[in-house]
């Protein structure tokens, strides 16, 4: 198929393709998403097929109204509602308990839970009431790779496979929602972003952040949770945020190959690097750092002759915990310790 980039004066178009059961990539303020009806279960298998994505991996429901998640949320918890009026529309997603057959196992990954966004961009809340339907979204890239932060990247990974894109220019976060679990007694992040646990903490009160791994036959409660992500073809190494960049330097000079480095623009100013180095800015803060972290990773995954991306680490707090999710997972766990 071929796919269309609607501009957002065609959302009735993207719409009417939501309607007929395809799969219309749509933007947030975070990262483009793949969007399907998520009550139409065919529509929301094509969205596994298109992504290459684990069938147990479930889906977020992304909403224009809390109306909307009350015909499908068992209930809504008064530290839930609390959390709507403060964040949405935003980059929070709230997982509740749902009324049984509600939605799809195909969209809750088996699960009597489902995640629930209220994205803070008007085209795709323009999008959503014109189809009268919330939709399933999970980042539109192939599954495992680095996040899409354009339409220029959903249409590199999934060009031909779904009907079209929403295109509204570049995300402005640049990393996934944080997704916090209101379906136990104890609230909890189970994936961190831009709204940080000090944030929801001054809301709500004491809430925790989840250390533990998913284990092999569990099935995840969150996106992001279990399988390999945000990973380019290279292998990426975590810069520690006490390393001394010139022994990064020299090691990088002895390499009989280019190696990508990311860091900030004081790093890149203040190191002398070697003419196989490949620079790319993150900017000057962790603000900067997150927002471009996906395009970085892209960039050097365009580069077929770098096999080494080395990305500069920050204190993981606040936005930073967020960064660092996303870094460590890109790197598989793996920081730079070699020597000069």
């Amino acid at each position: 198929m071929e796919t269309k980039i609607f501009s957002t004066n065609e959302i009735k178009e993207a719409a009417e393709a939501i309607n007929a059961g395809k799969l219309v990539a749509f933007p947030t303020e975070t990262v483009y998403g793949l969007g399907a009806d998520a009550t139409n279960e065919t529509a929301v298998k094509q969205v596994y097929a298109a992504k290459g994505r684990p069938s147990d991996n479930p889906l977020i429901v992304h909403v224009s109204s809390v109306t909307m998640v009350e015909q499908y949320a068992a209930e809504i918890p008064d530290q839930a509602r609390a959390l709507m009026a403060k964040f949405w529309p935003g980059s929070l997603t709230i997982i509740l308990k749902i009324k049984p057959g509600s939605l799809s196992k195909t969209v809750t990954g088996g699960l009597t839970t489902v995640a629930f966004r209220f994205p803070a961009c008007q085209p795709t809340l323009d999008l959503i009431s014109t189809a009268g339907v919330p939709l399933v979204g999970p980042s539109a890239n192939t599954s495992g790779k680095p996040s899409p932060t354009t339409a220029q990247h959903v249409y590199h990974d999934l060009n031909g496979k779904i009907a079209g894109i929403l295109d509204n220019g570049p995300t402005k976060v640049g990393v996934e929602s944080t997704v916090l679990d209101l379906s136990t007694d104890q609230p909890v992040i189970l994936r961190p972003g831009a709204v940080t646990k000090a944030d929801i903490e001054a809301v709500i009160g004491s809430i925790e952040l989840n250390h533990r791994k998913v284990k092999a036959n569990e099935i995840p409660k969150a996106p992001g949770m279990k399988y390999k992500h945000y990973a380019p073809n290279a292998q990426v190494y975590v810069v520690d945020p006490a390393t001394d960049w010139q022994v990064v330097s020299e090691w990088v000079a002895k390499q009989p190959e280019q190696v990508g480095i990311m860091a900030k623009d004081s790093t890149l100013k203040t190191t002398k690097f070697p003419a196989n180095a490949v620079l790319f800015s993150i900017g000057d803060d962790i603000k900067s750092a997150t927002h471009l972290l996906f395009d970085g990773l892209r960039e050097f995954d365009n580069q077929p002759a770098i096999k080494i991306i080395l990305a500069q680490g920050f204190v993981a707090t606040g936005l930073g915990a967020a960064y660092m999710n996303r870094l460590n997972k890109s790197a598989g766990g793996c920081h730079f310790d070699f020597k000069a």
